[in-house]
């Protein structure tokens, strides 16, 4: 199984691959892209304007449908073309480098539309804010199980480049409810709106955000606070297991992509090895980090490694990831799992292209990636799997 490979370069291919997997409809994205086909081949981070341009067109057209389906009564039909609308927004802005002109303008509609979506499809997904104690707050999605419970829940962290409304439309959450558990969609430090809003820049030490959302989580009667469980994609594969180690209430973990050495990343797309995620590279991840240039970036993700971290997780830890995966190295997977000492149940999964999700977070395929977390999550915290 491949990536669908629409343009000359891997980051633009990356963001239809993202869209495809969250519920976009290839018509659409071929309408959108078909125009800008030759502005890719200037490289990843040229035509990003004209990205945005032609992404934003179509979801403009698609929320003029949606208000046609609404004056009509047509909830659902509205709802279902502002949930692709909202996608595309997300993804436009996601190219674009930080401060270009229209960024904010088009993040702030790509939020309003997601909300209207909501409302409209009576969509079960509630928004939160959960209170930081460095100040500020950490936005959330919280998909609650159904049923009475009380019922296990997942704190779910987004990437380097990612946002909470990603990772619902990763399917996760819906796998994880269809299983009889509740998930919490975090946009932590460095991600989605604490980045955008607040301007709260990445945390290393993730426990410092994924405490107060277990707190958070016990607070909630339809919860059962003894079966909580964490997992996060991508650049989640670090903050998830230094969360699981270093707070010890949580009671299972996985990552969807391993990021054992993510400083040891940097030194080597320094020298052009590798893929990046982002248009921009350089420019985001000085944002996110807060970084005023490479001196300042390379000391604050100085800890962004799990040696002497793998070994304190004394709860049961899945380690996936792609076999081709062309951003991290499979050998980080491998690391991460040997490091498991202390777990009373590890697991490595692999994903070959027997069944797919070999690119990296799967994005040549994310269901199998999806289905494999969410019964290890069934399995270890007492859900169900059918």
């Amino acid at each position: 199984m491949a990536l669908f490979e629409y343009f000359p370069n891997y980051i633009w291919n990356l963001s239809i691959a993202i869209a495809l997997e969250s519920g976009g409809r290839i018509g659409e994205i071929i309408d959108m892209c078909q125009p800008i086909r030759d502005a890719a081949a200037g490289g990843a981070d040229a035509g990003t304007p004209q990205f945005m341009a032609r992404w934003v067109e179509m979801a403009d057209r698609l929320i003029d449908l949606a208000t046609e389906d609404e004056a009509q009564g047509r909830g659902f039909s509205a709802s279902d073309k502002l949930e692709r609308a909202s996608l595309y927004l997300f993804v436009a802005e996601r190219m674009q480098a930080h401060g270009s002109p229209g960024r904010e303008a088009i993040y702030a509609r790509a939020r309003d539309t997601f909300d209207r979506s909501t409302k409209l499809g009576a969509i079960d997904r509630e928004r939160v804010e959960i209170p930081l104690a460095s100040g500020g707050t950490m936005p959330a999605l919280f998909i609650r199980a159904p049923g009475p419970g009380p019922s296990p829940a997942v704190v779910y962290c987004n990437g380097l480049d990612s946002c909470k409304e990603l990772l619902y439309w990763s399917g996760l959450p819906e796998a994880l409810a269809k299983r009889g558990i509740s998930t919490l969609c975090v946009d932590q430090p460095g991600s989605g709106e604490a980045l955008r809003l607040q301007g709260l820049p990445v945390d290393p030490h993730s426990e410092s955000w994924a405490t107060p959302a277990l707190d958070w989580l016990q607070g909630q009667d339809h919860v059962d606070g003894a079966r909580i469980g964490m997992t996060g994609i991508s650049l989640g594969g670090h903050f998830a297991p230094r969360a699981v180690a270093n707070e010890p209430r949580f009671a299972s973990g996985a990552v969807w992509g391993a990021n054992h050495n993510w400083r040891e990343v940097q030194d080597k797309r320094m020298k052009r090895e590798g893929e990046n995620p982002v248009p921009h590279y350089w420019a985001h991840v000085f944002w996110a980090f807060g970084a005023s240039d490479m001196d300042d970036f390379l000391s604050r993700s100085a800890e962004m490694c799990l040696d002497g971290q793998m070994e304190r997780i004394k709860v049961p830890f899945l380690v996936t990831h792609g076999a081709n995966d062309r951003q991290i190295s499979v050998d980080y997977a491998h690391q991460s799992h040997a490091q498991l000492v202390n777990s009373p149940r590890r697991e490595l999964r692999i994903f070959t292209a027997r069944e797919g999700g070999v690119e990296h977070v799967g994005a040549d395929n994310m269901a199998f990636g999806r289905d494999y977390i969410a019964d290890w999550f069934a399995d270890t915290l007492g859900g169900r799997a059918g």
